[in-house]
């Protein structure tokens, strides 16, 4: 199994934008991973439309969008018309979350459920049937630099265990250095959000370091 390594985009250098993405496409990444934030869902602000737009002109790669924001499903298709191939969006924040899922997918993209370290998997059962990817957060959303929380491994081995009935990729978002992505690996994750614990703020290239992540 081949790990997905997605980079995260509010970690980039918004004042060298293209020739960031030019890089990481060098660098053969997998998924360009968005995070809107907007300032309710969580305490912070980051990535509007008009940055993914940009995005999308400099790479021909999948692209997600991390919906922290409340009532996701009023505004998923401001994404899905901007160019977004993969959207996650929080239980928490949607009061129809099946129903929102469920446009997503009908509208041709790829469906995504982002688990924060409180959320559980009994709590989430009923939706996994509509979901392509799972994020698992090991850090509480919406701050860059956390310290990985180490209680989460249990959740996600969970979700590998089920990962045969229901066919979604887990996905890791939060503190993901190498050490963790090596571990995390091993239990059955799928892929890993690539901030500055991996990739950016590195004094290597990112074709370097995504090349000495896939050995892992």
């Amino acid at each position: 199994m081949t790990t997905l390594l997605c980079p995260s985009m509010m970690c980039a250098d918004f004042g060298h934008l293209q020739k960031e993405v030019e890089n990481l496409n060098r660098a053969d990444v997998d998924i360009y991973h968005c995070d809107i934030m907007d300032g309710e869902f969580v305490p912070n602000i980051t990535m509007g439309i008009n940055d993914i737009k940009a995005i999308r002109k400099y790479t021909d790669k999948l692209i997600d969008c991390h919906l922290m924001i409340e009532k996701p499903g009023n505004k998923v298709d401001w994404f899905i018309d901007a160019g977004v191939d993969l959207i996650y969006i929080h239980p928490e924040s949607e009061r129809y979350v099946v129903k929102t899922l469920s446009h997503i997918k009908d509208s041709g993209k790829l469906t995504g459920l982002a688990l924060n370290p409180d959320t559980s998997v009994e709590t989430v059962g009923e939706m996994l049937e509509l979901v392509d990817y799972l994020l698992v957060m090991t850090v509480n959303p919406g701050f860059a630099g956390q310290k990985f929380i180490d209680f989460t491994k249990k959740k996600i081995k969970r979700l590998v265990d089920l990962k045969s009935d229901y066919h979604y990729k887990i996905m890791i978002d939060g503190a993901c250095s190498p050490a963790i992505i090596e571990e995390l690996s091993a239990l059955g994750a799928d892929g890993f959000i690539l901030g500055t614990s991996a990739l950016f703020g590195k004094e290597k290239p990112y074709a370097e370091i995504v090349k000495e992540l896939h050995k892992l």
